[in-house]
């Protein structure tokens, strides 16, 4: 229920954001809203395993701006291996979060308008799948779910039913199974 009201409120809401690339001068901004949004444990996440020390995919880390240009929400896609094929190829694909927008500007579509901006980007981009772990009902409207990712597992503990993938590419991971494993490039 909460989200049809947030959807609805979304909708009369004037749009007083705009998506953006992040750039470096985004960093504590970014770091400061992450830590507010998620709590202190948000480091100790099995995805934070798979970010440690790399890069997000080349242009999709993603920031919405007030009429301001203030950061008030971000989205980052990160390079994985989505397990291996049967035939032991490693299969190609992106994890997506943290997605998080600041507590003074929810309800206004920006987690959305990220999500929007972040999938498409990464459909532009080539891209066949992204895989993320989060709250089903709230991703699922994005085309998110689990069951294109019971053969695969996160490094670390997880939530089964919170382990969602969406193709980008039809069948992109029909047979992948396996950990997820980094393979983005890592910070110089």
């Amino acid at each position: 229920m909460a989200a049809v009201l947030n959807s609805v409120r979304a909708f009369f809401t004037p749009q007083t954001f705009f998506i953006d690339t992040e750039n470096a001068a985004d960093v504590v901004a970014r770091e400061n809203l992450l830590d507010r949004a998620m709590g202190p444990g948000r480091r100790r996440k099995s995805s934070e395993k798979l970010r440690a020390g790399r890069v997000p995919a080349e242009g999709l880390a993603l920031v919405a701006r007030d009429e301001d240009g203030h950061v008030i929400g971000t989205v980052r896609l990160w390079n994985v291996e989505a397990g291996v094929t049967r035939e032991g190829r490693p299969v190609a694909a992106l994890l997506l979060g943290p997605l998080a927008v600041d507590a003074a500007h929810e309800g206004k579509g920006i987690g959305s308008g990220l999500m929007r901006a972040a999938i498409a980007e990464a459909a532009r981009r080539g891209h066949g799948a992204i895989l993320l772990v989060g709250d089903a009902p709230y991703y699922e409207r994005f085309g998110f779910f689990a069951n294109k990712t019971q053969h695969l597992v996160m490094p670390g503990p997880f939530e089964r039913n919170r382990f969602l993938a969406l193709e980008l590419k039809a069948g992109w991971l029909d047979g992948a199974a396996g950990m997820l494993v980094a393979s983005g490039c890592r910070f110089s």
